[in-house]
C-alpha cells in the first residue's frame, strides 16, 4: 500500500535532513533523488517512509524565489513564497547602501516587494544618513525606525508583518538578532527544538529558518549578508533593479547600452544632471562590477 502523500512547509535545513512543518507537527526529511533542493518557505508533498521520517516527493507551485550562489558555483535556492523583504540597516557599524541597493535591485527583479527597517534609531542620528533614506522614501520604498533595544516603533511593524510571508535580512551588526528576539520571543525555543531533532548537526544561525509570528504571519530569518545575491541577474536586469532608471531605459542612444560610458546614455546623463541620485548611479556601477565575482 503506497503510504499518503501530505502537504507540508519547510520551516529549515538541519544539516542533511529538512525540517518540515505538518498538521500541527515537525517531520525530518530527505528528498526524493533528483528532486531540486527544497528552500525554505516552499509547500511540498511528502510521505512518512519510517517513524518520525519523511521523505519530500514534490516542491509545489512557488509564488516567489531568492536564490544564492553555492561554493561550486551552482545557484542553490533559499527562500520561497516570500511576499515582502525588509532589509535591516542602522547608522552602526556602519550603514552598506551598496548591499541595500543590491537587495532592492533583486527584489525588483523577483517580483518581491522590498521595504527599509532603520534599526537602533535609539542611537544619535546622522544627517547625511537622513539625506539618502530621503531618496529611498522618494522611490517608493517604506522605511520603519524601530529600536530593539527601547522596542520603539515595533508595534507598526507587528501590523506590517501580520498576514503575509516576509523575510529579514541585512548586514552584520545592525541588530537584526535583537530584532527577531523581540518580535518572535520564543525564538531560542523554537530553535533549541530545531536542533534537538537531528544527530547530523546542529541547527545554527547560518541557516534561513522560518517562524510563526505571535500576531500573525510567517518570518523568515536569515544568516548575514549571504542569503541572497546578484545570482542569475543580468546586467540589463541590474539596471531595471534600479526603480528611477526604469522610465529612461528606452531613451539610450543603443539598445544594449551597458550605462556606463556609452554615448549619449539617458541614465549617465539623468544622474549627471542630478536628476536621479548620483550616488545610486556610482553604487549601481559597482555592483555592476562585482556581478561577474557572483556567478
Amino acid at each position: 500500500m503506497k503510504a499518503q502523500q501530505l502537504e507540508g512547509l519547510v520551516i529549515a535545513h538541519l544539516g542533511q535532513g529538512i525540517a518540515v512543518e505538518s498538521e500541527g507537527r515537525i517531520v525530518l526529511c530527505q528528498t526524493r533523488r533528483k528532486l531540486d533542493t527544497p528552500a525554505v518557505g516552499d509547500k511540498v508533498l511528502w510521505q512518512l517512509c519510517a517513524p518520525e521520517q519523511g521523505r519530500i516527493e514534490a516542491i509545489l507551485p512557488r509564488r516567489s524565489l531568492l536564490t544564492r550562489p553555492s561554493r561550486n558555483g551552482k545557484i542553490r535556492p533559499v527562500a520561497a513564497n516570500i511576499d515582502t523583504v525588509f532589509v535591516v540597516f542602522a547608522l552602526e557599524p556602519y550603514c552598506d547602501f551598496l548591499l541595500i541597493d543590491q537587495y532592492l535591485a533583486v527584489c525588483e527583479n523577483r517580483g518581491i516587494e522590498a521595504r527599509l527597517i532603520y534599526n537602533k534609531v535609539d542611537l544619535e542620528q546622522a544627517e547625511s544618513l537622513d539625506n539618502e533614506l530621503t531618496v529611498y522614501q522618494a522611490l517608493g520604498y517604506s522605511i520603519y525606525r524601530v529600536s530593539a533595544v527601547t522596542e520603539g516603533g515595533l508595534g507598526s511593524l507587528k501590523q506590517i508583518l501580520k498576514n503575509q510571508s516576509s523575510l529579514l535580512t541585512g548586514q552584520s551588526g545592525v541588530g537584526k538578532s535583537s530584532l527577531t528576539n523581540a518580535l518572535i520571543p520564543d525564538k531560542d525555543l523554537k530553535t533549541n527544538t530545531l536542533s534537538a531533532m537531528t544527530k547530523h548537526g546542529r541547527h545554527t544561525t547560518t541557516a534561513a529558518t522560518l517562524y510563526h509570528l505571535p500576531e500573525g504571519g510567517d518570518l523568515i530569518d536569515s544568516p548575514g549578508v549571504a542569503i541572497f545575491g546578484l545570482a542569475n541577474l543580468s546586467e540589463r536586469e541590474l539596471a531595471h533593479g534600479f526603480r528611477e532608471f526604469q522610465p529612461l531605459l528606452g531613451h539610450c542612444r543603443f539598445n544594449d547600452c551597458r550605462h556606463v560610458k556609452d554615448k549619449s546614455c539617458a541614465v549617465r546623463a539623468a544622474a549627471e544632471n542630478n536628476e536621479i541620485s548620483m550616488n545610486r548611479y556610482q553604487r549601481f556601477l559597482k555592483l555592476r562590477e562585482k556581478m561577474p565575482l557572483l556567478y
